[in-house]
């Protein structure tokens, strides 16, 4: 029996307590799980006075996919994959299909999703709702750009077939969720030869040496991202580990790997522990960390294979490493500032180095074109992303000053990792704000669709 013939019993509900990837700030929620598109639409229906929200794998880090007092749709078990086109290059499926399951059908048949995240465990909902980007930003854009259409369920009860160039997909891609639920998407994929890639890695001495490096070689590569030392300080501020690749031809593989290249193999660690000592990752920890990573990693390397889960999704293989930040959890900070505001960018480095701000998962990359997305955070520059544990004193008031940098440099911030942007900077951030704000208003007269993040920022 298919997820659409089951007997109607309703959706299953719960109330819990939910939080995003960074576990900070977690709501009580009434916890829906509709199995079919019409248990979805009953769920939009029985919303209440406090409104719902979509919800995938829970790995926004804050509280986009939050609702407290009010109705969280779980999508998960609308996890159909409807039809792959093996000669077209497309997949049609349910929104609650994770990419790690669009990898394990696609690879073997010569396709992969054509943009992730530093993880796999996300919906095609969330990759459209947070319009998701990855290391092949630069030459690809992020995941909306490859959507061919999208089966949309407004707050009216219609479901919608969305397609880009329209406000409604423009609103929807990046949109949070919040101009209705995505249902299921058709999705244009990626040829790929092996289910290996093929990575260059070097260092580079500092900030400069490596926006130089990132500049006048990235278009050589369709994958290209930097580790970044934001604890090194004089000399060395901002040296990096850069590392970029792409998909492996079959002629590079051992002989050995050539008898199955397109399996699609992961690894998988113990998972971290539910109670993570609290202090462990200090300045200190975390510069010795930081030291050790920088130094083992070669001057130069060119062509190593490496699974594709090495490469994209390295932390997945330790299940709850959001543990690892204790019992406060962490923010995860993430802005863009365009091209002409590098001088930007190295304040702004400069003052994370000097602050001695604890994070050893920090990442740069460039942005190319911007996508068509109201509220899509990709613009053609520079990205930093920065993981701090909560609980850092004075953690607040130095990322607002972060925040106004960026706004005065004609940045942004990424709302599907916020968890604390004072709503006055986000129309400078988001400068089609409004015309979002109007679409929203036009669709959803009653405010169906409500999340934490959008009550904070008056999405």
């Amino acid at each position: 029996m298919s997820a659409d013939t089951l007997p109607d019993a309703g959706p299953e509900e719960q109330w819990a307590a939910v939080s995003g990837w960074g576990r900070t700030a977690p709501s009580t929620v009434r916890l829906v799980r509709p199995r079919t598109y019409e248990e979805a639409a009953e769920a939009v229906r029985g919303c209440g006075a406090r409104g719902g929200i979509a919800r995938g794998l829970g790995r926004a880090y804050g509280d986009a996919a939050q609702n407290a007092g009010g109705a969280v749709l779980d999508m998960t078990a609308l996890d159909r994959v409807r039809a792959i086109d093996p000669e077209g290059g497309t997949v049609r499926c349910d929104a609650g299909v994770s990419l790690h399951r669009l990898m394990e059908l696609l690879l073997p048949l010569g396709w992969f999703v054509p943009v992730t995240p530093g993880t796999r465990y996300v919906t095609v909902g969330g990759a459209i709702g947070a319009d998701i980007h990855g290391k092949n930003h630069h030459g690809s854009g992020s995941f909306s750009r490859h959507v061919l259409s999208l089966e949309l369920l407004t707050a009216d009860g219609a479901v919608r077939t969305v397609r880009p160039g329209t406000p409604l997909f423009d609103a929807t891609a990046g949109g949070m969720g919040l101009t209705g639920v995505i249902l299921s998407a058709t999705v244009r994929l990626q040829p790929v030869a092996t289910a290996l890639m093929s990575v260059d890695t070097e260092r580079a001495a500092d900030l400069d040496d490596l926006m130089a490096r990132l500049t006048t070689a990235d278009h050589r590569y369709r994958y290209s991202v930097a580790w970044i030392d934001l604890l090194a300080r004089g000399a060395a501020t901002g040296r990096a580990v850069l590392t970029r690749g792409d998909h492996a031809p079959l002629e590079a593989l051992p002989a050995r790997a050539r008898r199955d290249p397109l399996a699609f193999r992961t690894s998988r660690l113990p998972a971290a522990p539910s109670l993570f000592p609290e202090g462990l990752l200090t300045r200190a920890t975390v510069g010795l960390f930081n030291e050790v990573w920088y130094r083992r990693a070669p001057r130069h390397r060119t062509g190593q294979l490496q699974r594709i889960s090495a490469f994209f999704h390295p932390l997945d293989g330790l299940p709850h490493w959001n543990r690892i930040y204790g019992r406060g959890g962490f923010v995860q900070y993430q802005f863009v500032v365009g091209h002409g505001r590098e001088e930007a960018l190295r304040r702004i480095v400069r003052r994370i180095s000097e602050h001695r701000c604890p994070s050893f998962l920090a990442v740069l990359k460039r942005f190319g074109p911007a996508d068509p997305g109201w509220l899509s955070f990709p613009v053609p520059g520079w990205t930093l992303a920065l993981d701090l544990p909560a609980g850092l004193p004075g953690l607040g008031a130095f990322l607002d000053g972060l925040d106004e940098e960026v706004a005065g440099a004609g940045g942004r911030v990424y709302l599907a990792k916020d968890s604390r942007l004072r709503p006055e900077l986000l129309a400078a951030m988001y400068p089609r704000l409004d015309a979002f704000r109007e679409l929203r208003a036009e669709l959803d007269p009653r405010g169906v669709f409500v999340s934490d993040l959008s009550r904070r920022l008056a999405l």
